[in-house]
């Protein structure tokens, strides 16, 4: 008997593309007529189904992102799959924005920026560890490889500038918008001690600084490719906010710059810049990590925050 399975699941209208999608092949329709009533280990799917395991866990696994399906260890720490009810109840949307999650966001790959000012030290490598370009050549930041990279540096003064799509309609009310990232200085090789101000700044606007302490290189990054031994190896999340009422970093208050003072506009971009300016105090440059860099699973979020109270 399945223990998990209730008569009715009711998805609000946030989630609709989410169970959409996982309804929408016809291999997770037959996994949901597979499984039933009776639970089956994802070996058992795949063989009954005649699909490669491989195929059967990724289906599996956007199955219970949309909460259909739930699993539990079994024997041989397999995973043992089960529906988790009988019908779902989806809630269409009513108003403007009500397709919308909490918070939406956009994942923006760190080699993807529209507009680079930099200068050697400088250079990009890939999510293996390899050199993309010649080191110390502003030219290879213009490389099509570039949007592979998942560490990118340069020192001294410059800058990276993104554009973000806006996903919020007009008449939706935001509460803050975020950006976060992982970077630290720049130096040749390391030095943990090597200060740099780097600033953000979104449609032009001044959200605030922050003084990176140094260049990290003093011990191994979580996901940096063991091939790479050029120095750097890591950097601190760093999370850049716009609220109402000013600027923040790390949750401190830099700047008077209001989200209001940003001009949103729903078809218009987003321009993110992240600058280590000529006037800058500490002109340290910069290293950017992405995903398969550093300590921490992501290249540049950009999240935006709902309202919650839309009346």
């Amino acid at each position: 008997m399945n223990d998990f399975k209730q008569e009715l699941i009711r998805y609000p209208a946030a989630r609709i593309t989410e169970v959409a999608k996982a309804l929408s092949g016809d291999l997770r329709v037959r996994i949901l007529e597979t499984l039933g009533d009776m639970p089956m280990g994802v070996s058992q799917l795949a063989e009954a189904l005649g699909v490669a395991q491989p195929t059967m866990t990724i289906n599996i696994q956007i199955l219970e992102q949309a909460g259909l399906v739930v699993s539990s260890p079994g024997a041989n720490r397999e995973k043992i799959c089960y529906v988790t009810c009988k019908s779902i109840l989806l809630e269409l949307p009513v108003k403007t924005g009500d397709g919308l999650h909490r918070i939406e966001q956009i994942h923006m790959p760190i080699g993807m920026y529209s507009r680079s000012i930099v200068r050697p030290t400088c250079g990009m490598a890939g999510h293996d560890g390899v050199l993309i370009g010649s080191i110390d050549d502003p030219r290879a930041f213009y490389m099509p490889e570039r949007t592979d990279a998942s560490l990118l540096w340069f020192s001294g003064a410059g800058c990276l500038e993104y554009l973000f799509a806006n996903p919020i309609p007009p008449g939706v009310p935001l509460d803050e918008l975020r950006l976060t990232a992982e970077l630290c200085s720049e130096a040749p090789s390391f030095d943990m001690n090597r200060q740099s101000d780097i600033s953000l700044y979104m449609n032009d606007m001044p959200v605030g600084t922050w003084r990176s302490p140094g260049d990290f290189g003093d011990r191994k990054g979580k996901l940096t490719p063991d091939r790479w031994f050029s120095g750097t190896e890591y950097g601190a999340l760093t999370e850049w906010k716009v609220t109402k009422d000013g600027g923040y970093v790390n949750g401190i208050r830099a700047t008077g710059t209001t989200l209001g003072d940003l001009s949103l506009d729903y078809s218009e971009p987003i321009r993110v810049r992240l600058e280590v300016g000529k006037e800058a105090e500490f002109q340290g440059g910069l290293n950017l990590l992405g995903s398969g860099f550093g300590d921490h699973p992501q290249d540049i979020v950009m999240s935006f925050v709902r309202s919650i109270d839309r009346q």
